[in-house]
């Protein structure tokens, strides 16, 4: 288990926690009391620190190496009924964005996601879950496949933003995500957007449009990054923890602008602190997301969608 530095309280109480339970199985001594101690202040610890995150705190936790990323939750959710899909039937197969149809029960949903690496190797096939101009098009074609069939879509957001690179902009990444965002806006199927990590400028915007907008409770979604924002504004990354604090980008914050719709509770200590119960939340909240739209015609979807976008940033004195 690796530790952020604002969680080295927890790691020293845990290695607390191991010892004392390991002394009492090695010897005749009885240790129970004292790991019961050093447990009940360990949670009271972990309550302590987890309930009063800051946003740079928030944004550490969402970049966890431990923590879940899109294959995982596809995985865990669907089971063996996942069936990836690929290519964009004009270029290649973008690695960094995967997608395909998938089950939550007896519901077939069309699963779209940005996919990090695990380690060196995996984070260089996978482009570090930035997607190029093909990734975009790949996810809009199998949105309109969903819609062929009568399928919702789900999307899954982690992502420090599209590709940047020369050739990226050579194949058209501004108009790919861009068409996207048209494309989804009229969407005749429903589609969730869940936001499972990092949620940055238009490399999540390209899959972000939709009925409801999920957000797990430590991840952030923004225009930039803290530290691009430090680096513009004080020529500096030393200051990405005010920026984190001055771009409002955290569920809570997200939810009180009403750029979200519902925040996915973690469990304490992050989602990789428990994966089975991450993994149970979000489905939940898929499935629930989905009975409030499945009855909707699609000509009355669109309109709901339309509105409620239409309404964001509109405020009346």
């Amino acid at each position: 288990m690796e530790y952020l530095d604002f969680e080295l309280p927890i790691k020293e109480l845990q290695e607390q926690y191991e010892k004392a339970c390991q002394i009492g199985e090695d010897s005749d001594v009885d240790v129970t009391n004292t790991c019961k101690q050093i447990e009940k202040k360990l949670t009271d610890t972990k309550k302590e620190i987890y309930k009063n995150l800051t946003p740079w705190q928030r944004v550490q936790l969402s970049r966890h190496p431990n923590r879940p990323y899109t294959m995982d939750y596809i995985n865990a959710i669907c089971g063996d009924s996942f069936l990836e899909l690929h290519g964009d039937r004009n270029f290649k197969d973008d690695k960094a964005m995967v997608g395909g149809l998938g089950k939550i029960g007896d519901q077939s949903y069309m699963f779209i996601g940005q996919q990090k690496g695990y380690n060196t190797k995996t984070r260089q096939y996978r482009n570090f879950g930035m997607a190029n101009p093909e990734g975009y098009r790949k996810a809009l074609r199998l949105m309109h496949s969903a819609e062929k069939f009568n399928v919702p879509v789900v999307t899954l957001i982690d992502t420090p933003g599209a590709y940047p690179g020369l050739e990226a902009e050579e194949r058209g990444q501004g108009e790919a995500i861009a068409r996207n965002i048209f494309e989804m806006t009229k969407l005749k199927v429903p589609i969730i957007v869940v936001i499972i990590g990092e949620g940055a400028s238009g490399g999540a915007l390209g899959i972000g449009v939709g009925d409801k907008v999920l957000m797990l409770e430590n991840t952030w979604y923004s225009v930039i990054s803290p530290e691009s924002c430090s680096s513009i504004l004080w020529r500096s990354w030393e200051f990405k923890e005010q920026a984190a604090e001055a771009l409002k980008l955290t569920a809570t914050d997200m939810k009180r602008m009403k750029l979200i719709d519902q925040i996915v509770k973690e469990p304490l200590g992050g989602a990789h602190s428990d994966r089975e119960k991450t993994f149970r939340n979000v489905a939940t909240a898929i499935e629930k997301a989905y009975g409030e739209f499945k009855n909707l015609s699609p000509i009355d979807l669109v309109e709901k969608r339309m509105d409620k976008y239409s309404e964001m940033g509109v405020f009346k004195g």
